[in-house]
Parts: structure tokens; sequence; C-alpha cells
């Protein structure tokens, strides 16, 4: 959230930010201790294993709060799904499976979830949403080349991706909040299609 003080968007129409909270549980990984998560992290540093059922649960949730913002009057193309490290992830495992345009998908240190089943769950309407990808070369928690494999499967499969890699850990910095601001204005300023 103190991010968004930091973000230069002049010239934006008024914009509405909604940052969701993951319910808490135990967390395989950090021996069981219960903190909030989107899904269970389990196996080393080289292997993760992909908490499906957890992905899903909180999939359900994010399309939740996309009908509660078209509800309100938002159209889809005029969202945005953003988040870091698990958020990442959570708006990556959506966003390419919304059966609607977004506005964009914003993915900040973190990768592609249940990456073999994308290519037979995304939708032919996300193809047509931006994706910005950013991570730092030397993030302990998730290590650079995840996020690689992610952004080249994304490639591969026709996704129009905006990749940038910065000299920084598992954090965000000045550039990438530059950078961020830059992909908002260019994505949220283009007419409606």
């Amino acid at each position: 959230m103190p991010m968004v003080r930091e973000l230069d968007l002049k010239g934006l129409p008024g914009i509405r930010f909604v940052f969701p909270h993951a319910n808490t549980m135990p967390v395989t990984i950090n021996n069981g201790y219960v903190m909030r998560s989107w899904y269970d992290i389990s196996g080393n540093e080289l292997v993760r294993h992909d908490d499906e059922a957890g992905l899903r649960a909180s999939q359900v949730q994010v399309e939740a709060l996309i009908a509660r913002e078209k509800a309100r009057g938002i159209p889809a193309e005029r969202i945005v799904l953003a988040g870091f490290s698990q958020g990442c992830a959570m708006s990556l495992q959506t966003g390419l499976r919304h059966p609607e345009k977004l506005a964009g998908l914003m993915c900040l240190s973190g990768y592609v979830p249940l990456s073999a089943k994308v290519p037979t769950e995304r939708t032919k309407e996300s193809l047509d949403t931006p994706i910005f990808m950013a991570h730092g070369r030397g993030d302990p928690m998730i290590p650079i080349a995840r996020a690689e494999q992610s952004r080249d499967l994304l490639k591969s499969m026709g996704y129009r991706i905006e990749w940038h890699d910065y000299m920084m850990q598992h954090s965000l910095c000045q550039k990438e909040i530059e950078d961020i601001a830059a992909w908002l204005k260019k994505i949220l300023l283009q007419p409606k299609q």
C-alpha cells in the first residue's frame, strides 16, 4: 500500500485500489506457522510444489473481487490485477484464466503457478491482456530463473510481456515504481476497444 503514494499517476482518471488480504493458514515451508497466505508452499528453494487446491480456492476469491468491481460499474477491460510474490502468482493464476480481457496483470517478484496446466486452461481473451513482470536479480525467496521461465512460457503462448529486472532482492525499488507508473499510464490511457 505505501507504494501507491509513490506512483506518479498524474493524468489518469480516478483509480480505486483494492488491497485484499489472504486468509491465514499453516504454511508448510515455514514449519506450519500460521500466517497470511493465498496457498500453501512446500518443497525447498530448488523445487516447489504447487498447492492446487489452495490456488484454485484463492482464485475464486479474486474472481469475486473482479465481479464486485464489475457490479460497481467498472468494466473488466479497466481492471488491473496486481500482486507481489504470492499475490503475483494469484494475479497470473486468475488473469490467465479469466473469461474477459482485463486492463493488465502487474506481476511483481513471482511466477506462474500450475504452469503445466496454463496452455489448456488459459482463455483466448487473456491473450489480449498486457502483462508487466518485474523481478529482483538477487531474490533469495523466488530465484529470478523461476520468473524468467514463467516469462518465457507466457511469451511462447503469445502473451505481450513487459519484462524488467532490477538489482534487488525480494522487494521493490524506486526504478521499479517508476516503471510501474509508466506502464499503468500506457495501459489505462489506451482508448476503449
